[in-house]
């Protein structure tokens, strides 16, 4: 009993306890890694770098056991024999197999999602990432792409066999299979200049895997006329996506109220600063006006828009050691145009190295895409207007610092017992943190003095918090609630007061996904909150400590983050 236990004297049936959680953990994790491989590169651990996802009905047997004995042996383990740290990975390690589980046995996207059945994120890291030595890099390369034609023949099996493709995804299907053509050809050649001995093996096995996606492409096209399935998830499977997603004990009903009740105050906040910015009386149709001012005059092009995203986060480099929110960390952040095998879903990433590579010194790469090729000029122009170079300063605070790239950073340097927090991350703390930032900065001020441009900056950050927000009420009402294109369309433009452009993309985002688009709105909201109340507690704490504390945990939700830190 741990009650008999010295006082000061570790409990022995504490320590056996947390020594089997982390036998158990490890072994858990590396079976999720073993049944992905693509997620283990992702996350710098090249142990499967030569083959691909099982994606048959045999392998879906076999990975519904595993994670069906992962859950019974995490649930052997007495959480209240652990330490704080280990109880959180504990919670972080079942959530995720529990939702592996469910989306396996229960939502089974991979029977007609033709997105998760391509190879060009497989690939992708590969190609860009230099986390191992350039000729094993290629010689995975070689491996990945003979894997390719077998891969996307089960595919089809599988896709064919399922219920039904929604239009939407084979459509974003057959743009990013494209851009894998594209990405094998000459990125490829670029690194077989510098391992000549290797281009014969790397050639054929490219040559094998570009014919397979061609044959691939052209199976899709003969699929969008008869893809006709909803791609809604509908209200049950949609709840439990949405629980899974956040680690969050906030409802849908919740949610969507709260959400609501925000866009009122969002709205009335943003007319106020857009009155101060004209220096006249609040009007109807102000708002929409001066940010259509803002945009044409900063209004950015198929040739400024990377070099203006280089140049903000150059500035936010300067201006976080000026008003010193949190310590920056040494690791270099390299702006890319996103590749094309990645683009139709989000207009810009940060992609870290990998948290579990041994390799040390790879760049952070933030990809912002450029609008669609086949876009009419007039709405490409459209984009231009969106992402101008006012809104692309509130996007690297986002992206950059202190939002995504800082965070990540932080998070790589994150020592537990288990590397189970550094492979898992919380999307509702990784985004709730870049958009908790983005408040915190535009209150500082783009530079000190420069009111205009700072009043600038706090109008593009509440547009974007109105975009926020109104990201959590479409994949509610999308998936939940049966929201059409046409009320889609009219709550991003007139309450979001979002570019034609930009809108239609959020649309067809919100059908790609769920529950993604929510983790904006309900990590910030979070965010915020356990912000206030560590400074509530602490009055005495700098920014730089508050911030620094809420980064030195890793990525778990912000629910578990409230736990270490004793909020």
């Amino acid at each position: 009993m741990t009650e008999n236990v010295p006082q000061g004297q570790p409990d022995p049936g504490a320590n056996a306890m947390t020594d089997r959680f982390h036998d158990v953990g490890e072994r858990v994790l590396d079976a999720l890694l073993a049944e992905s491989p693509e997620w283990a590169s992702e996350l710098g651990d090249h142990r499967f770098a030569d083959r691909l996802t099982d994606h048959s009905a045999d392998a879906d047997a076999r990975r519904a056991g595993m994670l069906g004995d992962a859950l019974g042996a995490l649930d052997e383990i007495d959480d209240l024999l652990l330490p704080a740290a280990d109880r959180v990975d504990l919670e972080m390690l079942r959530n995720r197999v529990s939702a592996d589980l469910w989306r396996l046995t229960e939502l089974r996207p991979h029977t007609w999602d033709p997105l998760l059945q391509l190879p060009g994120d497989a690939l992708y890291g590969l190609i860009v990432r230099s986390s191992q030595p350039l000729e094993e890099r290629l010689t995975a390369l070689a491996t990945r792409c003979d894997a390719v034609p077998d891969f996307l023949a089960t595919a089809r099996t599988r896709l064919d066999g399922g219920p039904g493709m929604p239009r939407v995804h084979v459509e974003t299907a057959i743009a990013q299979a494209e851009g894998a053509v594209a990405m094998l050809g000459r990125e490829v050649d670029a690194l077989l200049d510098d391992a000549p001995a290797l281009r014969a093996q790397v050639g054929a096995a490219r040559e094998r895997a570009v014919a397979a996606v061609r044959e691939h492409i052209d199976w899709l096209r003969t699929r969008l006329d008869g893809a006709t399935a909803d791609p809604r998830l509908g209200e049950r499977a949609y709840a439990a996506q949405l629980w899974y997603t956040l680690d969050s004990e906030i409802s849908r009903e919740a949610l969507l109220t709260r959400a609501e009740s925000d866009l009122l105050a969002t709205e009335e906040e943003i007319a106020e600063a857009a009155a101060e910015y004209d220096g006249t009386p609040r009007y109807q149709g102000q708002v929409r006006a001066v940010l259509d001012r803002i945009a044409a005059a900063t209004a950015t092009s198929a040739d400024t828009i990377r070099p203006l995203a280089e140049e903000a986060f150059d500035h936010l480099l300067g201006r976080m050691r000026e008003i010193d929110l949190a310590s920056i960390p040494d690791h270099p952040v390299k702006v890319i145009t996103m590749p094309e095998s990645r683009r139709g879903v989000a207009v810009a990433y940060c992609d870290p190295p990998g948290p579990l590579s041994p390799t040390t010194g790879e760049p952070t790469l933030i990809a912002v895409a450029p609008p669609p090729a086949d876009w009419t000029t007039e709405r490409q122009d459209s984009f231009y207007r969106e992402y101008n170079a006012t809104m692309l300063r509130n996007l690297m605070v986002h992206e950059g610092v202190p939002g995504h790239a800082l965070q990540l950073a932080h998070a790589a340097g994150y020592e537990g017992g288990t590397r189970i927090r550094r492979a898992l991350m919380s999307g509702t703390f990784v985004e709730g943190w870049a958009v908790y930032t983005e408040e915190v900065l535009a209150g500082h001020g783009w530079a000190e003095g420069a009111e205009r441009d700072n009043l600038a900056l706090r109008l593009i950050q509440l547009k974007m918090r109105l975009r926020m927000i109104i990201n959590a009420i479409l994949d509610v009402r999308t998936h939940a609630l049966g929201l059409t294109e046409s009320e889609a369309m009219a709550l991003l433009t007139e309450r979001g007061h979002q570019e034609e452009g930009e809108a239609a993309g959020k649309w067809r985002r919100a059908q790609l996904t769920s529950a993604q688009l929510s983790t904006y709105y309900v990590g910030y909201r979070e965010v915020a909150d356990l912000a206030r109340d560590l400074k509530e507690a602490s009055p005495g704490a700098d920014p730089r400590e508050i911030h620094d504390a809420m980064l030195a945990h890793g990525s778990p939700s912000p629910r578990h983050l409230r736990t270490l830190l004793g909020a």
